[in-house]
């Protein structure tokens, strides 16, 4: 199927650049999740690692949800605390807890999160590096085994956090053959007019050439159970071809329309431009005919990212938006963005002027 050609999205014409947010010299920050508190604050939890782990991998290691607050959408941000880090022992989310969403849900706030276990693994969490590169290279594809989803609930933007997955994850991998028997991730969450709740997961196969596709978990409650949509997955771009894919999906309903930005992975030709769709009902997605949501990061922040240990640079990943507490329109997108100040990554704000 010949692959899409870069159509621009209302919304992409919309984005303007604002700017880089929780700069700091001792951590790699990523996943900025915003939303207004019940005090008339926008908190954001974000993930972060320490420099130690600044390669890649960390994020799979040593990440934790840090919790920030600011008087803006814009910021500045103040630290205050950590919302979620790994539990350590033989939990499921041992070692990692990273790529934060957050919800409000009636009076309630739902945070969802990824988790990986690394207690199989034979070496304490601090002792990974220790490790020769062969050995690394092997408990990296553990840990990205490992991965599921995870929720938490508090009364308040200021925690405290109670863990609703502490006993099993929200979502586990499908069995051997499926399309999501390698691992569980990156969620996003919709409540439906319906009164049902929409929890989409990315997930990726453990065969060859694999691909990262979008499915959803429905439930009649909030904390669950979930159940496998049995049309999963819902979202795939893998008919253009060898892993043809996406990640980071966040979806809200807008004008009775679900709609869903992500990063796109080769969608349109390369690793930088983000991809936008809609549904009428949250399962069946435009993926036929999918926009840019979002193009590389040089056009709205004009400077030199960090190539990191891989080549590509200059890509937002993770979007996540903040809506405006008046409209309930999307007001803000927040991602993920590498460079900056201390040459590591730091969150980044994009003004939505729909």
């Amino acid at each position: 199927m010949e692959k899409p050609i870069s159509i621009e999205s209302d919304f992409c014409k919309s984005l303007t650049g604002v700017t880089r947010i929780l700069e700091t010299p001792y951590y790699r920050v990523w996943g900025c999740a915003p939303i207004w508190g019940e005090d008339g604050k926008v908190h954001v939890y974000y993930s972060r690692w320490i420099h130690k782990y600044a390669k890649p991998i960390g994020w799979l290691i040593s990440c934790e949800i840090a919790h920030a607050v600011g008087d803006s959408p814009e910021g500045p941000f103040t630290f205050v605390d950590v919302a979620l880090e790994g539990r350590g022992g033989d939990n499921w989310d041992s070692w990692s807890i990273h790529n934060p969403s957050v919800y409000k849900i009636g009076d309630q706030f739902v945070l969802l999160y990824m988790g990986t276990d690394g207690s199989k693994l034979g070496i304490e969490r601090d002792e990974f590096l220790a490790q020769s590169q062969e050995d690394q290279d092997k408990m990296h594809q553990k840990l990205i085994a490992s991965q599921r989803v995870g929720m938490a609930i508090a009364d308040s933007a200021n925690g405290p956090w109670r863990r609703v997955s502490d006993a099993r994850p929200m979502v586990e991998a499908g069995p051997e053959g499926e399309w999501d028997d390698g691992c569980t991730t990156n969620p996003a969450f919709v409540a439906t007019p319906e009164g049902k709740f929409y929890l989409y997961y990315k997930a990726l196969d453990s065969a060859v050439v694999r691909n990262r596709r979008y499915g959803v978990a429905i439930a009649d409650e909030l904390e669950g159970p979930y159940v496998k949509y049995e049309g999963n997955p819902v979202i795939d771009f893998s008919c253009y071809g060898p892993a043809i894919q996406c990640e980071d999906a966040y979806m809200w309903i807008e004008d009775g329309i679900y709609k869903s930005v992500m990063r796109g992975m080769g969608v349109f030709g390369n690793a930088e431009d983000g991809v936008y769709v809609s549904s009428a009902d949250g399962l069946n997605w435009t993926t036929d005919y999918p926009e840019v949501a979002f193009w590389k990061s040089s056009v709205y922040f004009p400077e030199e990212a960090e190539p990191l240990f891989r080549p590509l640079k200059g890509r937002f990943e993770r979007p996540q938006i903040l809506f405006n507490p008046k409209t309930g329109k999307p007001d803000y997108l927040y991602c993920s963005l590498r460079g900056g100040i201390y040459n590591s990554a730091s969150g980044a704000i994009l003004k939505i002027n729909m």
